[in-house]
């Protein structure tokens, strides 16, 4: 197997080789995370401002989602052509696009305008995502990939939990939105938004001159366990990865729903009665959870069988939800809250299991699992529906079934055939 080369010399394929490269992408993971949890701070102010339903408002997930479904099959068609260097490079500045464009999106007080502007954003993203993941993967001994994306999607995870925070503080900070003061709570979104635009293009530039392991999309992409790279036959014949493109829709979808109603569900009389800005600072427990068991379960996981460990974090968050489904006050809160330490190691652990003896495939696979991740804009939307006929509290049933899915896939939709 050759070995991947910077600027004709060749690389050895010792981890320690790897080190710097993989510490330039947690920037990454670090910032599409922080990107994401500010979503579930838009969705309170948006409703607020507009005068939303729940499920008009979910379609601030809804559009930022489905830019996965729309977009992560060309992203993998192009990082395959470009490779995973240059391909970093667009995503970050087509994700800086859509950050500007909140700037005349609050000017207009034109709901649509957000919309747009955050499906540029998710694209962009979703392009990001298509190459680094992969990227994480191969940069290393394969047997412990699980491990080692679960290690960067910790930083993501950091990311994720200071989002909530920061967007609470200038997001949500003030007044509650109405339509009577529209403008100047639209216009809070203005300031934190061009300040990631910029910040992303800063990325870019860093990136446009980093000398990083130049490994090819459709080169060596993962190493099996027992030497061998399957050369023949279709990307959608590996039930695995199908069934595992599925645990990517349910678990994305149950993890944003969670988070996309959390400042709402903590605002409830009968949960903890917070004002908005204070419940956004709670959410940022429900991400550090998960960034808190990504540290640990990357140091676990590579004891601990990868499927039996998702199957268990997968039961622990179902009965939580359910916990926080038929109790109140603080049992509820907290309960819903812990649900995402279970949700940890899931991501990563789905994705590394579905791609798995993929061999040349792995990119298209890696295309299809993001395609996958349209799940946050189908579920959340459901939720809402959920929400408007029934009750925010009831709603929460549907995460609860997602993860059963889950708990399969872990024990035995993750095995691969052969």
């Amino acid at each position: 197997m050759s070995q991947p080369v910077i600027d004709g010399a060749t690389l050895s394929r010792e981890p320690e080789s790897y080190g710097f490269a993989l510490s330039s992408l947690t920037s990454l993971f670090f910032m599409w995370g922080l990107i994401t949890s500010l979503n579930d701070v838009l969705i309170p102010r948006l409703k607020g401002v507009f005068d939303l339903s729940y499920t008009e408002a979910m379609m601030i997930q809804f559009c930022f989602f489905f830019a996965y479904f729309v977009v992560s099959v060309p992203a993998g068609k192009l990082v395959s052509k470009i490779g995973y260097k240059r391909g970093i490079i667009c995503g970050l500045i087509i994700a800086a696009l859509g950050c500007a464009g909140f700037y005349p999106a609050a000017e207009s007080l034109y709901y649509p305008f957000f919309l747009i502007a955050l499906f540029v954003l998710a694209s962009g993203i979703t392009i990001l995502q298509v190459a680094a993941n992969p990227y994480v993967t191969i940069l290393g001994d394969s047997k412990t990939s699980s491990s080692r994306l679960t290690m960067t999607q910790a930083f993501n995870s950091l990311g994720t939990t200071i989002g909530p925070w920061v967007g609470g503080i200038l997001i949500l900070s003030g007044a509650t939105a109405t339509m009577e003061n529209a403008a100047e709570s639209a216009q809070s979104v203005q300031g934190p938004y061009l300040g990631l635009a910029l910040a992303l293009v800063v990325i870019a530039i860093i990136f446009s001159v980093l000398k990083l392991p130049d490994v090819s999309a459709d080169h060596h992409e993962l190493e099996e366990h027992d030497g061998t790279v399957p050369t023949s036959g279709s990307v959608w014949s590996h039930k695995h990865l199908v069934l595992g493109a599925v645990a990517i829709f349910i678990y994305v979808g149950a993890e944003v729903s969670i988070g996309s109603f959390l400042v709402n569900f903590l605002s409830d009389a009968s949960i903890a009665a917070l004002e908005e800005s204070e419940a956004a600072k709670y959410v940022s427990f429900y991400w550090g959870g998960a960034m808190v068991g990504r540290f640990a379960g990357a140091l676990a996981m590579q004891k601990i069988a990868a499927g039996k460990a998702l199957a268990f974090n997968a039961f622990a968050a179902s009965a939580l939800v359910l916990v926080a489904v038929f109790s109140s006050g603080a049992t509820a809160m907290w309960a819903i809250l812990l649900v995402g330490l279970c949700n940890s190691i899931m991501f990563p652990t789905i994705f590394s299991l579905a791609v798995a003896k993929l061999g040349k495939h792995t990119s298209q696979g890696s295309g299809i699992l993001c395609l996958a991740i349209v799940g946050g804009a189908i579920i959340p939307l459901l939720q809402g529906f959920l929400a408007d006929t029934y009750d925010i509290q009831k709603a929460f049933l549907l995460p609860a079934i997602c993860y059963v899915y889950i708990i399969y896939y872990g024990l035995k939709g993750s095995k691969p055939a052969n």
